[in-house]
């Protein structure tokens, strides 16, 4: 009796799930000819904006089941992105695959890499850039860029300024954006003043790239960038550590020399 109810209720659960089966094949079969009968008109749609700029003379772009696939090269990998972006907001499309190969100059990494970081420096220069930092690597034209930035504004200008620049061939972003806190403002504003009030490292304020960049995040702060000398690096962590409510300090500063100098 006991394996009759068994094989019954095991019977009622296949069959339920056989419907289920049935039921969302029938969905994604229905909603494939409603995507698709938009294409043609997507198509053309889309041919005819990239048409109108010259700088997408030759990028292609077909259409199957709402999906805009956009082929071709450009000379600037902002372009790329532009493309992407320009196709996606034409009517009934449901997505974008962007295969365009960035050609343009081919610079050497380190030259690029140099051309990068000379950038980036100077990225919200009069605003925040003391509570931001960004460290870069190139390899075959492809930009790895890791940091944190305060509001998200010097990160999206960073990334602006990479996108923009010849020989970049892709990016591969990953700055997270510090979590918004009145605390956290309130340890920044304090740190800067007792590292750039020390007579030791107020040479450092000169610069408007700022090399020693303080991140704080949930009462944790992190000391970025370079500096001329061991002991300026020291009296930097010496400062932070001074900070009333920090939670933590970790000095990441590099010792470098003044004409080399590559914080961000």
């Amino acid at each position: 009796m006991t394996f009759a109810k068994a094989t019954t209720r095991t019977l009622v659960k296949l069959a339920g799930s056989q419907l289920a089966v049935g039921l969302l094949s029938a969905t994604l079969l229905a909603q494939t000819p409603a995507a698709a009968r938009y294409d043609n008109q997507i198509q053309t749609a889309v041919t005819h904006k990239l048409a109108a700029k010259s700088q997408f003379s030759d990028v292609k772009a077909g259409v199957e089941d709402g999906i805009v696939t956009l082929t071709g090269t450009v000379d600037l990998y902002q372009r790329k992105l532009d493309a992407a972006k320009l196709a996606r907001k034409t009517s009934d499309v449901q997505g974008v695959r962007n295969l365009i190969t960035v050609a343009g100059p081919n610079v050497p990494d380190a030259q690029l890499e140099q051309k990068l970081a000379e950038k980036l420096r100077y990225v919200r220069v009069g605003f925040d850039s003391t509570f931001d930092y960004f460290a870069l690597g190139v390899k075959d034209g492809v930009v790895t860029v890791e940091g944190q930035d305060r509001t998200g504004v010097g990160r999206d200008e960073a990334l602006a300024d990479i996108a923009n620049m010849p020989g970049v061939k892709d990016v591969i972003a990953n700055i997270s954006v510090e979590p918004v806190s009145i605390f956290d403002d309130g340890l920044r504003l304090r740190a800067a003043r007792l590292i750039y009030g020390d007579s030791v490292l107020s040479k450092y304020a000169v610069d408007p790239a700022r090399p020693i960049r303080i991140v704080v995040a949930n009462g944790h702060v992190t000391l970025y960038g370079s500096v001329d000398s061991t002991m300026d690096k020291q009296v930097a962590g010496m400062r932070a550590n001074q900070l009333p409510g920090a939670f933590s300090v970790e000095n990441n500063l590099q010792v470098e020399a003044k004409s080399n100098r590559q914080g961000m």
